[in-house]
């Protein structure tokens, strides 16, 4: 079995909007995806951003095969105690040896942890998806996108980006939007493998962070009103929930199998298990 340590990346005023929103936490989220991905795995919660969070620096890795980061409403560019622990956390694991995966939030607080820089995307954000996502010639063959095609979507919700990737890292993927959209990055003993994308959103959830995030969304000039949000919330939780029965819909919102598959939409969280963190469990047994 495979013990794993989920970081929920928001602070109390954004798990409590989280939780209004879908009925879970981010880190609760997350840790179902993990286990219909590999059932059976072990998911320890955390709550890093709090200065009481349960598991405490120096004895809070121990035992853990894998860190996982969820997605924030923070900024990692601002220099508040909820981000500083966070960033704490990542390089405590990172120099413990822990592999570590981060989905949006998570890439760009380990981008900062090794040396990069991550502040507001200078094209702008992605809201609903990341289109046409291509490899890079090192993420041809880079396990963390195994399965995935030369160019592909995934579900996107960002306002924030690595701006400039640590001196050791290899990006693997980027688009017309971001260069940095899937990343590793070595850092001490550890290894850090990311997306700026959600590969853990399923469409229903998608939907809810995009009327969370109605306003921002609307003043980004990606859907004209409130109004259009809800109307593009409704449509990706009429498909998650009967695909068949939506092709029209799916047509319209150009909606292809690395959207619909959860295996193929979730594959850098199955390869992140399958090819960097069982061979080292695996290793020291």
């Amino acid at each position: 079995m495979l013990h794993l340590l989920v970081a929920d990346g928001n602070d109390r005023s954004g798990r409590a909007d989280h939780v209004s929103a879908t009925g879970v936490t981010s880190a609760e989220a997350y840790a179902e995806v993990l286990r219909q991905i590999s059932p059976g795995v072990d998911c320890t919660l955390i709550t890093p951003a709090d200065a009481d969070a349960a598991l405490s620096p120096g004895t809070r890795l121990a035992g853990f095969d894998a860190l996982f980061l969820t997605g924030s409403t923070l900024h990692v560019c601002d220099a508040s105690d909820a981000v500083r622990r966070q960033i704490d956390l990542v390089r405590e694991a990172l120099g413990a040896g822990l592999p570590v995966f981060g989905s949006c939030w998570g890439v760009q607080v380990a981008a900062v942890v090794a040396g990069g820089h991550a502040a507001r995307a200078p094209k702008g954000p992605e809201y609903g998806f990341s289109r046409d996502l291509v490899r890079t010639e090192a993420g041809r063959a880079h396990p963390l996108l195994a399965g995935r095609g030369e160019r592909f979507d995934a579900p996107a919700m960002h306002l924030d980006a690595v701006i400039t990737p640590p001196a050791h890292a290899t990006v693997l993927a980027g688009n017309a939007v971001l260069s940095v959209q899937a990343i590793e990055i070595r850092h001490g003993a550890g290894v850090f493998w990311g997306t700026q994308y959600h590969p853990e959103l399923d469409l229903d959830a998608l939907a809810a962070m995009l009327r969370l995030s109605a306003e921002d969304v609307v003043e980004a000039g990606a859907l004209p009103d409130r109004a259009a949000v809800e109307a593009y919330a409704a449509d990706l939780c009429r498909i998650h929930a009967d695909p068949e029965g939506h092709r029209d819909r799916i047509a319209r919102h150009r909606l292809g199998p690395d959207l619909l598959e959860p295996a193929r939409r979730r594959a850098e969280i199955g390869n992140f298990l399958d090819r960097l963190v069982r061979p080292r469990v695996e290793a020291a047994a």
